[in-house]
Order: structure tokens, then sequence, then C-alpha cells
């Protein structure tokens, strides 16, 4: 198929077309912002979902003690994709939001720099291994013959997301508009409490040791992955559909699978863009699980 048949641009940025809310994408610069709303904002599979789990967790204490079988998405629904037909503007505060759009897209009230955004980035070669093998598995997503063909339509930004270097670029770039924090996902898979108590200090949120113990716990990827609440399986199943029984919308979640899936020359191919086009971003990548 074409890959217009999966993609919805609007003003430069490709949205998954079936799901998007183009309503809310119209008038998206108006959308009300609250001062307490909080937003988690990523590339496609940065570890969105990961993120909506703990913020869940520190933020709403029915899920944490896991007295209210909510799911994530609907604590920490996405803004643009409307999946579950929420009305934002009846939620009670504080509200989460999660969301891929770019910084020139989202509401124009996040720039008085009350509300909060958390800011989850990836290396490159894993996003694209994972976007890979998503892009095959669920039907929503234009499926690709092998890594060769994915990576030459991830790297003209024919994917969901558009350019990843477009996206991670305009957010850092323009930081100084929003009230935002950078975090990697390679920091939450070393050392998930300590970037949990960033979460925390960023967002005024004080926990326990006891409630911060309960949110790493459940918050690994292994637990999440095994929870109902926060995993995505029955989502793809019931409202998104899948093309088989093989994958799962939470994969393998670690650092440098991207070489188990690249060739030598995909990978020398990739770090010669990757250091043409990031050269003047400060921020810290990890490439691989044993890298300081």
């Amino acid at each position: 198929m074409d890959t217009d048949t999966y993609l919805l641009n609007f003003k430069g940025f490709n949205f998954e077309r079936t799901l998007v809310d183009k309503d809310l994408l119209e008038n998206l610069e108006d959308f009300e912002i609250r001062d307490d709303d909080v937003f988690i904002i990523t590339y496609p599979k940065s570890g969105t979902i990961w993120t909506q789990q703990i913020l869940s967790l520190i933020y709403f204490e029915e899920h944490r003690k896991q007295t209210r079988m909510m799911e994530t998405i609907d604590l920490a629904p996405f803004l643009e994709y409307n999946i579950r037909n929420m009305d934002f503007l009846r939620r009670p505060d504080p509200r989460l939001f999660s969301s891929h759009l770019p910084y020139y897209l989202v509401p124009n009230g996040l720039k008085n720099k009350k509300a909060k955004i958390i800011y989850i980035y990836r290396n490159p070669k894993d996003v694209m291994t994972s976007f890979f093998h998503f892009s095959n598995w669920v039907v929503v997503f234009e499926a690709s013959k092998n890594m060769e063909s994915f990576m030459q339509q991830f790297l003209d930004g024919k994917v969901v997301g558009s350019l990843w270097f477009d996206h991670i670029k305009g957010w850092y770039e323009h930081r100084h508009k929003f009230n935002i924090l950078f975090v990697s996902y390679e920091e939450m898979k070393k050392d998930l409490r300590s970037v949990v108590q960033k979460f925390c200090k960023f967002l005024g949120k004080e926990l326990s040791e006891d409630d911060l113990d309960t949110v790493v716990k459940q918050a690994t990827f292994k637990n999440m992955k095994a929870d109902s609440r926060a995993n995505y399986d029955d989502i793809i199943t019931n409202e998104i559909g899948k093309r088989n029984n093989y994958g799962q919308f939470l994969r393998k979640g670690t650092i440098g699978d991207w070489k188990n899936n690249f060739t030598v020359q995909q990978s020398e191919r990739f770090d010669i863009i990757f250091q043409k086009k990031m050269k003047d971003i400060p921020l810290k990548f990890i490439w691989d699980i044993n890298e300081e």
C-alpha cells in the first residue's frame, strides 16, 4: 500500500491516519491548558507507555495501591490520538497527557511555562528497531519487508512522527519557551529510582520512601509488561488491530537491541547522518547497555 494510506500529514507532521482526532488538530493551538497539566512528550517508540505508568503511579494513589483498576491510557491519555473519546475538559486536575506532537503544534498555553513537559528521548537506533517490529505487527502502521527498507522510510521521515532528528532538535532548540525536563530512556533503564526522584522534584511531588519503592517496583519493565493496566495488549487486540499473535506492544525494552537488527553498513551509514545532524545538540545518548 501507499504510505499515504497510513499517514495523515498535518502542517508538515505525520500522524497515524485512522486514530488521529482531526477536529482537535485544527483547534489545537487554542486548546485550554491548565497550570497543573503535565505532558509526556516523545517521538514514537521512545518510552511513552513506560512514562505513562511512572507518572500514573506518582500522581494517583489508587493506581499505586491497585485499589482502582484504570488503564494508564485513561490516566495519561494521548492528546492527539483520542482512542477512548475522552472529554478532556471534564477531567479533574491534575491532568496528565501523552503526545508525540512536535514543538510547533502543541497548544499555545504551554508557553506560559506553568504547565510541565517531560520529554523522553531514546537512542535512535533502538527507536528505529522498535518502530520496525511494531510497524510489522500493528495493522494501522505500514509494514516493511526488511530493516533496509524501513531504515530508508525512517531517514526520509515517512513514518508516524515524521523525522526523528527534526522532532528532538525542534524540542531541544525551543526548550526555553517551555517548562521542560529532558530525560533519556537509557537513564530510566540504568537507574529507575533516580529518574523517579528526578520526576518528583520537577513535578513538585513528594513521596514517602515506601511509596517511592512501590513506584519503582511496579514501573520496572518486567512488571509493567505483565500489568494489564499498562501494557496496551488489550487496546491493540480489541481497538487497533494486529497482523499476528507473535508481537507485543512492550517487546524487549532493552538498550542496544539495534545490534541484533542492523548490519555493519547500516550502522555506519546511520552514524554519519547522526553526527552531521546532531552535532549541535549536547544531549547525551547511550548506545549500549554497558556504556557509562
